[in-house]
């Protein structure tokens, strides 16, 4: 699933939590979205006042994170690159708000691509793609933003949010620019039609893998982790180069994606080598800059041990 802001919604669609959510979106989050940059940075930085300094928020998950990427780093630096890390976060979280009112040529201004060329002769030969990346920099605005800086039709897969409400309002933000938001048994139907541009794939592959997804192990951040092996299957079975997008922060409120080519000819490489290339693209990405990936999430929750025990008892 492309990652989002999640509340922790009950899973009951009928509870009076639900029912609040309309209000906290006409009362609250547009009333913010429509906010000058300079006062919604202010609020960035009051989040991270409270989310770090007095709640403490996932604290514990994201310096486990980064002491584990990095061990041989001391306590000073871990902290050092946790910090940043939250004041990004909180940026995120203003940011995807200015996201549901921001303006074509705003989002322009704020988010750009530094080699579209790329794609020139993939478009040229009508040939669809797979686009591989990670939650590192802004993917939301990423998401607004690529329709209107490449030549094909980007497609992201997408899993509704449990709230009707909230998962209509953020795919209605999303793809206001003309993304396209489909599941995968949807991206499978697509990819088997005509189509005036050729499609371009989005696949968000580092997230922790569910069961059901039999992931790839690899060694990552000096941690065996399961990879979602999702986007190298579909490479593979359309044949479609494979093209990893790297966004990065030029300052605050500000970034550019990257592309660069992971392989052209997936069915030429032996298997597993596909999504080893990308998830590499990742953390040699990570590593330049860590504070920028999204460390909150419990991306390694999961050990092979747990995914092989939990396997047997399927089988």
């Amino acid at each position: 699933m492309h990652y989002t802001w999640k509340l922790q919604l009950d899973q009951n669609l009928h509870t009076p939590l639900t029912t609040f959510m309309p209000l906290l979106y006409y009362i609250i989050l547009i009333p913010i979205s429509y906010l000058p940059s300079w006062l919604l940075y202010r609020i960035s930085d009051f989040l991270y006042f409270l989310l770090y300094q007095i709640i403490g928020y996932r604290k514990k998950v994201v310096r486990s994170n980064i002491q584990n990427s990095f061990p041989k780093l001391t306590t000073k630096e871990v902290i050092a690159i946790e910090k940043v890390f939250y004041v990004h976060f909180c940026d995120l979280i203003v940011e995807s708000v200015k996201a549901f009112t921001i303006s074509e040529s705003e989002i322009k201004k704020r988010f750009t691509q530094r080699n579209p060329e790329i794609f020139k002769k993939y478009y040229d030969a009508h040939q669809e793609l797979t686009l591989v990346g990670g939650h590192y920099g802004n993917w939301e605005l990423y998401a607004i933003s690529v329709a209107n800086q490449m030549p094909h039709q980007p497609v992201a897969l997408f899993t509704p949010l449990t709230n009707k409400f909230m998962s209509d309002k953020i795919m209605a933000s999303r793809s206001k620019f003309g993304l396209w938001l489909k599941n995968y048994e949807e991206v499978k139907e697509l990819i088997n039609r005509e189509h005036e541009q050729p499609l371009a794939i989005i696949f968000g592959t580092d997230q922790c893998p569910k069961l059901s997804q039999r992931p790839y192990w690899m060694e990552f951040l000096n941690q065996e982790t399961g990879v979602q092996f999702g986007a190298e299957k579909f490479a593979r079975e359309n044949n479609t180069p494979v093209i990893y997008g790297a966004i990065h922060r030029l300052k605050r409120g500000h970034y550019e994606v990257v592309y660069e080519l992971v392989c052209e000819n997936p069915n030429d490489l032996p298997l597993g080598q596909i999504t080893e290339l990308h998830t590499k693209c990742l953390e040699r990405d990570i590593i330049n800059e860590p504070a920028f990936w999204l460390w909150s999430h419990k991306r390694w929750k999961r050990t092979k041990k747990d995914f092989d025990a939990e396997l047997a008892k399927i089988n």
